[in-house]
């Protein structure tokens, strides 16, 4: 099964005011460096929560890999 990992150290997000707002914050209370790992149906429904305005949507985004 298809899984999304979100770690806080590889999105370009980091370190902007949307970070304060992410989603995964807003869930869970993880240590800002542990990733959180989401398997397809829990990411299906957290978009669709931040679609409804229930959440921050996720603005996750992987930054580009160094070479």
């Amino acid at each position: 099964m298809p899984t999304l990992t979100i770690d806080c150290d590889g999105c370009i997000m980091q370190g902007t005011d949307a970070y304060t707002d992410c989603v995964v914050t807003f869930i869970c209370t993880k240590d800002p460096d542990d990733a959180v790992v989401f398997d397809v149906n829990e990411e299906r429904a957290l978009r669709l929560l931040g679609r409804s305005g229930l959440v921050p949507p996720l603005r996750y985004q992987e930054a580009a890999m160094p070479g």
